[in-house]
């Protein structure tokens, strides 16, 4: 059970959902081993609760032995049109076992539906931190408000909100000590900011900060050196791709906004480039983890009254083909890299590792539930009409907008109903009726089955599923269907004043469907 410590209350302005260039972008090396000063003994830390920041696979394992993950994270709001940017990656593709592919979204509140958030843990993903209002070196009520808000109205359980990720990448010793005080698992807002490559690399696996931070020491003051020294809690840095510059052309979240090689405008092809020459870094050497960081808004389809850039969209699909084809490659949430990394297992053995698994919850489609599986909870979501964004919820609407000083306002209750019921800490989410106030099912072995399919012994062809296409060099792809957008509907205008437009969600394919209304535009 976390405990939370808030502090007082900060006058925080709203801030608009759309993100600059500069949020997560790197120009150069962030750290140094001069400036590390790191020290670590690995027969005293040891795993699964400690691992030494080391270029090396975890457990003693060769590199061939190692699958090679590509950690796929978002930031900021949910929303439908975010989610459908999310969708067109990822909604058709399957890793080698069968399963669809999970991701990591780091969540901020402002311009969220909650009613969303719940839809997509529910269909697998891992829900994480981002603050509540988007703010970067946070105060600690800005962090474990995120945490309350995101239990009270999305019925995130509190243990399962495990990771953290500063807004702008900003942040600080203090803040990495506020994340353990309150019993997260990993934080990820670190930079790998030198080539794997390069001898003096900083590309380490996840690691625990027993013998403090080995990142960003150049950028950041109180850490390196031993510094902080915070045992158990793990970093997970984000791994940058590199263009010709080498060390001096580093690109870290969306790198398909900025210009490669010391260009003056942005080319897709160049992007794609330096995007397959780092993964294949990654992959002939020692396999460290890498990732497409991204701010789904950039690439949305959906947004009203934005063009959306299709040659980019594009090209991120076929580099992601490309990866898929490369065998052991496996695309996963933060959650499932650092499971594998506290417990590693060889890719001959990893039938047997149940968080590449993809258990499913098993509810009658006919039930009516307000439980994150759209066809139980239609027509019992509550829409909780506040003039700065409006959302839905299956726990009620609060009488007041959350905020940081209060992230758990008292529950409105219409007339001629009653109150629902938060999420228990002994229920799981999809089998909590908030309306009757009863769990389905208490125990996860009567509720879930597992759709993985076997994979065969290192050596098969261990290689996932692509969206198709002919391959944005012309290798060609694996053929499958097209993604189906997030939300099934055009924008309609449903109310006047300072919203500019609502949509209803209706979300199908891999991650699951999920309905509700959203504001798009404000």
């Amino acid at each position: 059970m976390r405990v939370f410590a808030l502090l007082s209350v900060l006058g925080m302005a709203l801030q608009v959902p759309v993100v600059t260039t500069q949020d997560g972008s790197i120009s150069g090396p962030t750290s140094s081993s001069s400036a590390a000063g790191y020290s670590c003994d690995p027969s005293q830390c040891q795993l699964p609760n400690c691992n030494c920041a080391s270029t090396s696979p975890p457990g003693g394992l060769s590199p061939s032995d190692v699958p090679q993950f590509v950690v796929f994270t978002a930031d900021d709001a949910i929303q439908s049109y975010t989610l459908d940017s999310v969708n067109q990656f990822l909604a058709q593709r399957k890793n080698p076992n069968g399963c669809p592919i999970k991701m990591t979204y780091f969540t901020s509140l402002n311009y969220t539906n909650y009613t969303l958030v719940t839809d997509w843990y529910v269909a697998g993903n891992e829900i994480a931190d981002h603050t509540m209002t988007h703010v970067g070196s946070p105060p600690a009520d800005e962090i474990n408000g995120n945490i309350i808000a995101l239990n009270a109205l999305a019925g995130i359980p509190l243990d399962a909100i495990q990771g953290f990720r500063a807004p702008y990448l900003n942040y600080t010793a203090q803040t990495l000590q506020l994340l353990a005080d309150v019993d997260f698992t990993y934080d990820s807002s670190t930079a790998s900011s030198i080539p794997v490559t390069d001898p003096g690399t900083d590309a380490y696996w996840p690691y625990t900060l027993d013998n403090g931070l080995a990142n960003d020491c150049l950028t950041v003051d109180g850490i390196c050196k031993g510094l902080p020294k915070i045992p158990g809690l793990w970093e997970i840095p984000m791994y940058a791709f590199f263009d010709n510059l080498g060390v001096d052309g580093p690109h870290l979240m969306d790198p398909w906004l900025d210009t490669a090689n010391g260009a003056s405008a942005v080319n897709d092809t160049a992007t794609f480039e330096y995007m397959k020459n780092t993964f294949t870094d990654h992959y002939n050497g020692n396999r460290q983890p890498i990732g497409l960081y991204t701010h789904p808004i950039h690439l949305s389809t959906t947004y009203p009254g934005v063009n959306p850039p299709n040659s980019t969209i594009q090209m991120v699909n076929e580099y992601l083909d490309w990866v898929q084809m490369q065998q052991d490659v496996w695309i996963v949430s933060n959650e499932q890299l650092l499971a594998w990394v506290r417990n590693p297992v060889a890719v001959s053995d990893l039938d047997s590792f149940e968080p590449l698994k993809c258990p499913t919850p098993q509810v009658d489609p006919n039930l009516k539930i307000c439980n994150g599986i759209p066809q139980n909870e239609a027509g019992l979501l509550e829409e909780c009409d506040f003039p700065d964004f409006p959302f839905f919820t299956c726990y009620g609407c609060p009488q007041v907008e959350v905020s940081p000083s209060n992230p758990n306002p008292p529950q409105q209750v219409p007339t001629g109903q009653e109150m629902r019921y938060r999420l228990p800490s002994n229920c799981s989410t999809p089998f909590w009726d908030p309306i009757a106030g009863s769990c389905l099912c208490q125990s996860s072995a009567c509720a879930f089955t597992d759709n993985s399919r076997p994979i065969g012994p290192n050596g098969a062809n261990l290689t996932g599923g692509g969206t198709g296409g002919d391959g944005f060099d012309g290798s060609g792809g694996t053929p499958t269907p097209t993604y189906i957008n997030f939300n099934g509907a055009n924008p309609i205008k449903l109310w006047s004043g300072s919203l500019v437009g609502m949509m209803s969600a209706l979300a199908v394919g891999a991650f699951g469907a999920a309905t509700g209304w959203v504001l798009v535009n404000v």
